[in-house]
């Protein structure tokens, strides 16, 4: 069974659905979610699956502990579902095509440094923007530049606040995240 690291900075809404999907498909497993937030929910959220999770400093991703820790596991795909930090290129060059990365825009626009969750949100109902959505995309040396895999759009009426836009990609990240996912385990990528 392949097997899938998850790496996330918060709620962890997105790695609890990954876990449950996977928690009963043949064609991978979550062998551990690595966090930098020692109070994310997520943690909470793996637990409830057993999932065993890693804390780990800013240093430690940036001076190779983490790298070190992946390559006990030896992950067959290694998933940003909602990480924040810029992901180091150790980890990048050792993994190369099986880090990924979910943002909820449709890239290249609304993406790179600072662009994460409520700030594309506000930005897209402040520009009047008629469709949103969400990438999928490997995850290179710069912040939502890799190669893009999935994208999916929804159409806006101008009227839908930033919050209400939230729900809306939301309900895409949920459904279609750990699809992609599994196709990439089943393909030989």
């Amino acid at each position: 069974m392949k097997k899938i690291v998850i790496f996330a900075s918060g709620s962890g809404t997105n790695a609890e659905n990954i876990i449950k999907y996977f928690d009963s498909n043949e064609s991978g497993t979550v062998v551990a979610v690595f966090t930098n937030n020692a109070a994310a929910k997520v943690i909470e959220r793996a637990g409830k699956y057993e999932v065993p999770t890693e804390v780990f400093s800013k240093e430690e991703l940036n001076k190779g502990d983490v790298l070190q820790k992946i390559n006990e596991i030896q992950p067959d795909l290694i998933v940003l579902a909602g990480f924040l930090l810029k992901f180091p290129e150790n980890i990048i060059e050792q993994y190369p095509h099986k880090i990924i990365n979910i943002h909820p825009a449709l890239l290249p626009n609304y993406g790179g440094k600072g662009m994460y969750g409520m700030h594309i949100h506000r930005a897209i109902v402040n520009n009047k923007e008629k469709e949103t959505g969400i990438s999928i995309h490997y995850v290179n040396e710069n912040y939502d530049e890799g190669n893009i895999i999935f994208q999916k759009n929804i159409a806006l009426t101008g009227i839908e606040t930033p919050e209400e836009v939230a729900e809306k990609i939301h309900e895409l990240e949920q459904r279609y995240f750990p699809e992609v996912i599994e196709k990439l385990l089943t393909s030989n990528f």
